[in-house]
């Protein structure tokens, strides 16, 4: 008996296959090394898969960190105000709640490797407290439950980023505008900073809503760097790429366009 494959299932393999891939552009050929780098990215994938808990999850950054994590093979949890799966998925566990709620955060974080935390909020002329608030909350339920990575997003005007935005920012936005939310972000940054959890302040620059590049910097050393636009999606990949790496731990890089 024959064991050799109809050629018409093995074009419509292909074919899927280079879908599945994202191989699937006009001028792309699928060779026998791209099954096998495929195969062993997606081993690779599953050997690292994490389980994530994302504050912040039906919007913006938050939003477009779940989706890539639920691509990349990851298990992701989301706390988010209003319940209801922002992504319906499997791997995707919704749990309603504020970040301002300790028991809530605690329930959330149960059996997590990582937080992110992606929150934000709308200017105003009254006091916010809910960065640092927000974040005991965070930290308290991660030594809790032995939770020991956290990625949190700041901004572009938070501690030593300040005065690198450009001169309409810097200027008219940011003391008009945005001075009380990052008042807040200070001590933020200044509650992560005292902690003992493993951690990452990921300042991005100006938000766009635009599609991913991975074209984008990191900056660290901040000597003569004005802060430039770059798209929600590109940093939420920056985030995520994070998870697996140890180099920017402890640190506040600039991501930016």
């Amino acid at each position: 008996m024959s064991s050799r494959v109809p050629e018409g299932s093995k074009n419509k393999f292909r074919v899927l296959l280079r879908r599945g891939c994202g191989l699937d552009k006009p001028g792309n050929h699928l060779t026998t090394f791209d099954v096998a780098v495929v195969a062993a990215k997606r081993s690779w994938e599953h050997i690292w898969a994490m389980k994530i808990l994302v504050i912040g999850a039906t919007r913006g950054i938050g939003l477009q960190l779940v989706q890539q994590a639920l691509e990349g093979g990851h298990s992701v949890t989301a706390l988010v105000r209003k319940p209801g799966n922002p992504i319906d998925d499997p791997q995707l566990r919704v749990v309603g709640g504020d970040i301002l709620q300790a028991q809530t955060v605690e329930e959330a974080m149960a059996g997590q490797d990582v937080v992110c935390s992606t929150i934000g909020v709308k200017a105003g002329r009254g006091p916010i407290t809910v960065f640092s608030e927000g974040i005991r909350n965070v930290i308290g339920a991660m030594k809790k439950h032995d939770v020991p990575r956290l990625e949190n997003v700041s901004g572009i005007g938070a501690g030593d980023s300040r005065n690198h935005g450009g001169f309409f920012y810097d200027k008219l936005l940011f003391p008009l505008l945005m001075k009380r939310i990052y008042e807040d972000k200070d001590r933020q940054e200044e509650i992560i900073r005292a902690s003992d959890v493993d951690w990452v302040i990921v300042r991005p620059g100006f938000l766009t809503n635009g599609a991913f590049t991975g074209d984008y910097r990191v900056v660290t050393k901040l000597d003569g760097v004005r802060a430039r636009r770059i798209s929600r999606t590109d940093v939420a990949h920056f985030i995520l790429e994070q998870l697996r790496s140890r180099k920017y731990l402890r640190q506040t890089p600039l991501v930016t366009g």
